[in-house]
């Protein structure tokens, strides 16, 4: 009923109260619907964190494959590189093997490194072995064989060996003098 003094006729006041009754169920439907929706986002956070943890593992996995594709090239490029060396650059080697080396506190990794021969003088072969070898891996070597030419005490071959050599790779190793083996 009407209250005194508003300004409403009874059939005024049964419109806004039919429109607020209305406005109140869709309201209603809204909550209900936000309900629903607050159930779903907690199932997604679930998911989610298992989605979180399975790409954990797949990280892992990928590593350790990554790992052992890497171990594995290095041992083919142990077996093949003495041969190829000596064919191509008449240079003897009896074996290469992973080397680490200190300076200045840190630590520089090759993974194939040998002592020979050539032509009665002595050569060291610094390489590294690499799935594929863009530019940028050819840089990176070229910076760690400038940090260590330092600790040589002979003509320093740098190779480098993989399954593929992108172009951009081949034009900057000819010009840092460095052999690719692929």
């Amino acid at each position: 009923m009407p209250k005194k003094d508003i300004g409403l006729t009874a059939e005024q006041y049964k419109a806004v109260v039919a429109i607020v009754d209305e406005r109140m169920k869709e309201i209603r439907v809204t909550r209900e619907d936000f309900d629903e929706l607050r159930a779903i986002v907690k199932q997604l956070a679930k998911a989610q964190a298992r989605t979180e943890i399975a790409l954990r593992n797949l990280a892992v996995q990928v590593g350790r494959l990554t790992d052992t594709i890497g171990y594995g090239l290095e041992d083919i490029a142990r077996v093949v590189l003495p041969g190829y060396l000596e064919r191509h650059y008449n240079v003897k080697v009896e074996k290469l093997e992973r080397r680490f080396f200190k300076l200045k506190g840190r630590v520089i990794e090759s993974n194939l490194y040998g002592e020979g021969l050539r032509d009665g003088e002595k050569v060291i072969v610094v390489g590294e072995a690499k799935s594929k070898i863009y530019e940028k891996d050819v840089k990176s070597f070229t910076k760690n064989i400038a940090r260590l030419n330092k600790q040589f005490d002979a003509e320093v071959l740098k190779i480098m060996f993989g399954y593929f050599v992108h172009p951009s790779a081949s034009k900057l190793a000819k010009e840092e003098k460095i052999i690719l083996v692929a």
